[in-house]
């Protein structure tokens, strides 16, 4: 895995001590100079790579191993590499993978640490150039990766021929490689101070995860079919190498369409309530209590949803519902919402048309048509007493019936200026007794269960979650905690 960060090989200068006259001038070109010599950190860690690079090929040669693949097959292998680190694919910002990883791994396997070593450091040589202590870290990386692949390959094989050790030596070594070189690139990410390990890690881990599987039956294949049918069998890596960068490419392009469609849901989903919320804003220019009300009625419904075990979707399509279940409330004659008293039946008939109004100017935005269909409905029956349409329990949608359910507590227990709030206790008394003629009586038990649990700032509508201001800007919540305490 290749590091991006264009700082590489940065020289530290020295600030120069003030003086005055010609010894102030010499002083500051000697700090400077200095401080152009002075390797810094990166650098002293890519010297540090190599050095380890160079003895672990040592310590190999002492222990016996030696360089004995045939010239042309290390040709053909670095060359596949080569080719390969021209494609790579970007997972993040500063961090590139290749799959120059397949003929190491051949040369790891079939010809031993050191021929892995040579392939994985030619293959690099396309990217020489500068900065060259980058170029120097990811040739030591890869060269250390690979030698000691092909070191646990070794160890695996000794002296067997069998196909099961082959697959045994083949694992060791795409496992070896895989490690080795994530923790060598989240190192360099560490000491470049562009991020932590742990962090890089995490990122790359699907992609180590991935290879792994990948690799191992390729080489296997690979290795057996030259030591057994024919040398020349060698030149189907070119077959395999590139079927792995189209693998990475997929992966990468797959990851960058997910997190873009999560950042769209994301984004359309805080439009969603910003929108609502606004629309609320507009409704407590006229009623006070109608917006504090919706604000409730959305954090009782989600609730509701979530302990039916419905989809996320189907909660934040409850709360969104329940903010602006009673929008239609606006278009009503002057006067009603106002009125201090209790309503005459002609204005009880004229205030029953709020949740027809509501859809009329919901079903005029954009993707809202099912909202509007809820918020049509909030006011059925499950007995087909209920209005605008009188239709059956089995024929209103869930989201509505489990609006109805809320929004009748919650006008329960607040306070109106012509009656005082309800009690709690018997505010669920009266949800109870309403179960299978008004109410659902499914999500009638559903909200019983979670009203028996809860703290009375939450079963009186007064928990910091019930903001209409704190469900457009989660973060508020906080504040809006601190203030209740």
């Amino acid at each position: 895995m290749k590091h991006l960060d264009s700082s590489f090989g940065d020289d530290g200068n020295g600030d120069a001590i003030p003086r005055s006259g010609d010894f102030q001038e010499a002083l500051t070109s000697f700090n400077k100079v200095l401080g152009e010599i002075r390797p810094s950190p990166i650098q002293w860690y890519a010297v540090g790579l190599a050095t380890i690079a160079i003895a672990l090929a040592a310590g190999f040669a002492q222990a016996g191993a030696i360089l004995e693949a045939p010239v042309w097959a290390l040709l053909v292998l670095s060359i596949v590499a080569a080719c390969s680190e021209k494609q790579p694919v970007r997972i993040s910002k500063n961090t590139e993978v290749a799959v120059s990883v397949l003929p190491i791994l051949f040369a790891a396997v079939a010809f031993g640490p050191l021929a892995a070593m040579v392939v994985g450091a030619l293959g690099l040589v396309v990217d020489f150039g500068a900065p060259y202590t980058r170029w120097v870290i990811w040739t030591a990386m890869r060269a250390i990766a690979a030698g000691l692949a092909g070191g646990a390959a070794m160890l695996v094989l000794g002296d067997s021929k069998s196909f099961g050790v082959l697959a045994a030596a083949v694992l060791a070594a795409t496992v070896t490689e895989a490690i080795v070189d994530a923790i060598l690139a989240s190192l360099t990410v560490a000491v470049r101070g562009s991020g932590s390990c742990k962090d890089f890690l995490l990122l790359v881990r699907p992609v180590v995860f991935s290879s792994v599987p990948f690799y191992t039956p390729v080489v296997v294949l690979l290795v057996y079919s030259y030591r057994e049918v024919s040398p020349w069998s060698l030149l189907l890596f070119f077959g395999p190498a590139f079927a792995a960068h189209t693998l990475y490419r997929l992966y990468r392009e797959q990851q960058e369409a997910t997190g873009e469609l999560t950042n769209v849901n994301a984004r359309l989903e805080r439009a969603n309530i910003s929108f609502a919320s606004a629309l609320v804003a507009a409704l407590d220019a006229r009623d006070r209590y109608t917006a504090g009300h919706s604000a409730a009625v959305a954090v009782y419904a989600r609730d509701i949803a979530a302990r039916l075990q419905l989809s996320e979707e189907q909660q934040q399509l409850a709360h969104l519902c329940g903010l602006v279940h009673d929008i239609g409330k606006v278009g009503l004659p002057p006067g009603i919402l106002e009125k201090p008293g209790a309503l005459t039946l002609e204005e009880r008939r004229m205030m029953e048309e709020h949740s027809v109004i509501g859809e009329r100017i919901l079903a005029n935005v954009e993707d809202y048509a099912e909202i509007a269909k809820i918020v049509r409905h909030h006011h059925e029956r499950m007995d087909g007493n209920g209005y605008p349409d009188a239709i059956p329990g089995d024929e209103i949608p869930l989201i509505s019936r489990i609006i109805a359910v809320a929004d009748a507590y919650n006008a329960m227990t607040s306070g109106r200026p012509y009656r005082d709030a309800m009690p709690t206790r018997v505010a669920r008394f009266r949800l109870a007794q309403a179960a299978s003629t008004q109410f659902d009586t499914t999500i009638v038990a559903a909200f019983e269960a979670i009203l028996a649990g809860s703290k009375e700032s939450y079963l009186s509508g007064l928990s910091a979650d019930f903001g209409v201001e704190v469900q457009r800007q989660p973060s508020m919540r906080p504040l809006a905690i601190a203030q209740m305490a």
